[in-house]
């Protein structure tokens, strides 16, 4: 969408925007006492797009072209030009990366590109392009480091998914027959390129979940919708979530802890100190969402709307984040405590524990102890 200035037990990987499989992590924050730790990011662009790969490695991205890459923690940060007509007037509001070297990022809007590097970002080729009128691109996630989907607003009254097999070096549209029709004004929310989850179960299940809102009039949804897949784009199915749906409010941000337990965050993001109908929770994949027990007291919820939800494997949290604050759950997305004030667009968290947010003006920082 057009963002003005998106219990069962099972074998699993799961992840929401950059990340893939997550593995045991080195790092072990107490999420009660940890801080964000600003960095020097060298520009002042809004950055949307972030991918921690470990805990040296990371890559941010956004307007203007940028994207940014760091091999030491966050000490420094590097733009990584790309040399293509017209990039430097792109936004990049997702970055998929698997190393140092290996990178995608996405661009949202028209002209809709996916630009990939091999070399750290020295070099950049062009694998995806599209100029449909009404294409706008709002996020993808990658199972590992070959297997990928990514997914615009609609067109032609249709979610256009695009899926990869090769780490991003091409692009093929799941066919339009079995992507269920959206309803008229509904669109995703590219605010942190996690509208978009996955997880794997067993050695087949490749389960996809995008978070959707817009304004729907009369279209007979009561919340925002939330479509799912179970084998990778081949069949899918739709529920209703207890978040409210409008112009400006919706599902921006979905995480999985695994097949069965995940949390969607969102809001209205004109209204971003209301924490009313911001977030919901599932223990049964998504098949039914539930808000927090509204009897409890104010910390059921994060503290306003929120662009990002990332699951934290080691501390086996959620934490949420957007222009009011973070906050994080250690129940599942069921209660709320605040971590910061800091204003944050995206968070992403590595396999190994490393835990870094991105935002307005070129805003980078570290969660540290």
């Amino acid at each position: 969408m057009r963002y003005l200035l998106v219990m069962l037990v099972f074998s699993f990987a799961a992840g929401s925007g950059c990340q893939s499989s997550p593995s045991i992590s080195k790092l072990n924050l107490d999420l009660s006492r940890a801080r964000w730790a600003e960095q020097e990011s060298q520009t002042e662009a809004s950055l949307r797009g972030l991918c921690a790969v470990d805990t040296d490695i990371a890559w941010a991205s956004g307007s203007g072209g940028t994207v940014l890459r760091t091999v030491d923690g966050g000490a420094t940060w590097q733009r990584r030009l790309i040399r293509h007509p017209g990039a430097d007037e792109l936004d990049f509001r997702d970055v998929q990366a698997f190393d140092a070297d290996r990178a995608l990022v996405l661009s949202a809007g028209l002209p809709a590109r996916i630009y990939r590097t091999t070399d750290g970002g020295e070099s950049w080729t062009e694998t995806y392009r599209n100029d449909t009128e009404g294409v706008f691109f709002d996020g993808f996630a990658f199972w590992d480091d070959a297997r990928g989907v990514a997914f615009s607003d609609p067109v032609g009254g249709q979610l256009l998914i695009i899926t990869t097999e090769d780490g991003g070096k091409s692009w093929h549209e799941i066919d339009a027959a079995v992507i269920p029709m959206a309803l008229e004004g509904e669109a995703g929310f590219a605010a942190s390129g996690t509208g978009i989850a996955i997880a794997a179960s067993g050695r087949s299940g490749q389960h996809l979940w995008i978070g959707l809102g817009g304004d729907t009039g009369d279209g007979g949804a009561e919340g925002a919708r939330v479509f799912h897949s179970g084998d990778g784009g081949s069949s899918w199915d739709v529920v209703e979530s207890p978040i409210v749906a409008s112009a400006a409010a919706g599902i921006f941000s979905i995480a999985f802890r695994n097949a069965a337990i995940g949390v969607m965050v969102g809001g209205d993001y004109q209204s971003p100190d209301d924490a009313s109908s911001n977030v919901a929770f599932t223990t049964d994949g998504g098949r039914t969402w539930h808000p927090p027990d509204e009897d409890s007291d104010a910390t059921t919820r994060p503290r306003g709307y929120r662009s990002v939800v990332c699951y934290l494997p080691r501390e086996n949290a959620f934490i949420a984040g957007g222009p009011s604050g973070t906050d994080y759950s250690l129940d599942g997305g069921r209660t709320w405590q605040p971590l910061g004030d800091e204003g944050f667009h995206v968070i992403a968290a590595s396999p190994d524990g490393a835990i870094w947010a991105a935002g307005a003006e070129g805003r980078i920082a570290r969660l540290e102890p």
